[in-house]
């Protein structure tokens, strides 16, 4: 794999409210175009902090690769195109995603050609569903827990890091713990973007899901909406803490995924929406035993 990590801000002058020129770092946003064994399958807006994560993990979250030995490379170059536009270029031995593309590109006899699609740096991608639905009363989330002390630390954690929100702003987090220790850490212009960098750094990277007590937290300044439940469950993550909400349909799927889900984390605050009996409480405070 490249690690072609591009520019992550681009420095600006503007007016403020007194009317002074002032000179500021905006994030940048470029094209990602995904080509699979040289057929196009998608175009990502992101940050472009680590291309080749975000592009494995969104080919996993999406089903398009069933396994990590499926993969050959991933090349990702940002030399060509407008505003940044850049290419990855990710080759896999003959899978059953290369099959169907192949398929499908066959059984357009007519000659139409197959849409590009492009997902922006905004709200839901959507396509998720059509796999996972299907699959959602087969998901078994592995037991794990997580007490109130912990929260407040990964909350801290993540608060007092160096960032490109801190300098730039306008952009999502989601970071990977083992229990408190922080593993990894990603920021993009779309959370989506972000946890799918996460699942493709954790994708290559077996040897934490192999150690026997590992205890995996995601920590996201994203609302947790239906698809970042079901991105998480994908990935055997039973604990999420955001720093916002929960959208209904995302609170109505932790709780039939037994996922515990810990919002509106700020400094010494939460809420916790699903899955309480996962949640530890001090001595003398109220817990819950059951969802």
């Amino acid at each position: 794999m490249t690690q072609a990590r591009a520019a992550l801000t681009h420095t600006i002058q503007a007016v403020n409210a007194q009317g002074e020129v002032q000179t500021m770092s905006i994030p940048c946003e470029r094209a990602l175009t995904i080509y699979l064994d040289k057929v196009e399958i998608v175009t990502l807006m992101t940050l472009g902090a680590y291309p080749e994560w975000l592009v494995l993990g969104y080919l996993r979250n999406q089903r398009l690769l069933a396994k990590a030995e499926d993969l050959e490379s991933i090349t990702v170059d940002w030399s060509g195109g407008e505003h940044g536009a850049g290419v990855a270029a990710v080759k896999t031995k003959m899978t059953r995603l290369q099959r169907q593309v192949h398929a499908d590109a066959d059984a357009d006899s007519l000659g139409h050609p197959q849409p590009s699609i492009t997902i922006t740096s905004g709200c839901g991608q959507g396509s998720l569903y059509s796999h996972l639905f299907e699959e959602l009363q087969q998901m078994t989330l592995p037991p794990g827990s997580i007490d109130r002390n912990e929260v407040f630390e990964i909350v801290n954690t993540a608060r007092t890091q160096d960032s490109t929100y801190k300098s730039a702003g306008s952009v999502h987090a989601c970071a990977l713990f083992n229990g408190t220790q922080a593993l990894m850490s990603v920021e993009d212009v779309g959370r989506h973007n972000a946890i799918d960098t996460l699942a493709g750094w954790l994708w290559m990277n077996p040897q934490w899901t192999a150690q026997p007590h590992f205890r995996p937290i995601f920590y996201t300044t994203g609302r947790l909406t239906s698809e970042m439940i079901l991105k998480s469950a994908q990935l055997s993550v039973p604990i999420i803490i955001s720093r916002s909400g929960i959208t209904q349909m995302g609170l109505e799927l932790a709780q039939n995924l037994d996922l515990c889900c810990l919002g509106r984390a700020l400094h010494q605050s939460f809420l916790c929406y699903s899955a309480t009996h996962r949640l530890v409480m001090p001595l003398g405070l109220p817990s819950s035993d059951k969802p």
